[in-house]
């Protein structure tokens, strides 16, 4: 009788825990903010032979909430160096900004709608502005790996350096890759194409991203940028390699 009576206690008190342990989940889920945000900052000098000082400003923010999410990213990136007479001089010059929304139907499929500004000084273009609306679908969908593909038509509006603005249709082809490798390192690749009437526009950004503690992070990034075609006097192809801290919050 007193083991029968232990069982039920015992029964009662695991289902007490449980139901205890659910609605702390719960109140987590409410209390937990729908916004997340970081900031990144390189920073890369160099003495003795050869002089030069390079920085990297990276802010994104992320708003999410059932259905919706909305993401905007602004970026900096500036390298002087010396010239053959031993002065200083700026050598690179970048600036870009974009802000998506996403309409999430279920766990896999989404539409979206997309803007991006960009500014290189030293490109041969005075400025690009991309709007882009499109579908994407989470092909990939594990607990340490994910990897959603885009495509959708577009519009690309730019000013060439010396010349007049131009307008051109696009189609937007677009893939991000996360796979957590362990619990405080990540890989990250993200890829896109706009294939446009007289300009194709590819970029690839290969990242690896290490946890210093919760809030902070070391990360290594990889970017090449390529042009189908560029003002004469400018190169196809651009590339970045950087070494950043990460802020998150």
């Amino acid at each position: 009788m007193n083991k029968s009576i232990y069982l039920v206690l015992l029964s009662t008190s695991l289902i007490a825990t449980t139901n205890v342990c659910a609605e702390d989940e719960k109140e987590k889920d409410k209390d937990k903010s729908p916004w997340t945000s970081s900031v990144e900052l390189g920073f890369v000098r160099t003495t003795g032979n050869t002089s030069t000082q390079a920085t990297l400003g990276k802010a994104d923010t992320v708003y999410e909430i059932e259905k919706w999410r909305h993401t905007g990213h602004l970026e900096a990136f500036g390298q002087q160096a010396d010239n053959d007479e031993g002065k200083s001089e700026v050598s690179a010059e970048r600036y870009a900004a974009s802000a998506k929304t996403d309409y999430k139907f279920d766990e896999l499929n989404y539409i979206f709608g997309l803007v991006e500004w960009a500014k290189d000084r030293f490109s041969g273009f005075r400025y690009e502005v991309t709007s882009t609306v499109g579908y994407g679908r989470k092909v990939i969908k594990k607990d340490n790996m994910e990897l959603d593909l885009e495509i959708g038509p577009g519009e690309k509006h730019y000013k060439v350096e010396g010349g007049g603005k131009h307008d051109e249709a696009i189609l937007r082809l677009a893939a991000n890759y996360g796979w957590d490798i362990t619990d405080n390192s990540k890989f990250t690749q993200e890829m896109s194409t706009e294939i446009g009437e007289e300009i194709t526009t590819s970029e690839s950004i290969t990242g690896i991203k290490a946890n210093i503690i919760d809030t902070l992070a070391l990360k290594f990034t990889y970017t090449v940028n390529n042009k189908s075609k560029v003002p004469s006097g400018n190169k196809k192809t651009d590339t970045i390699a950087g070494m950043s801290l990460i802020y998150n919050f």
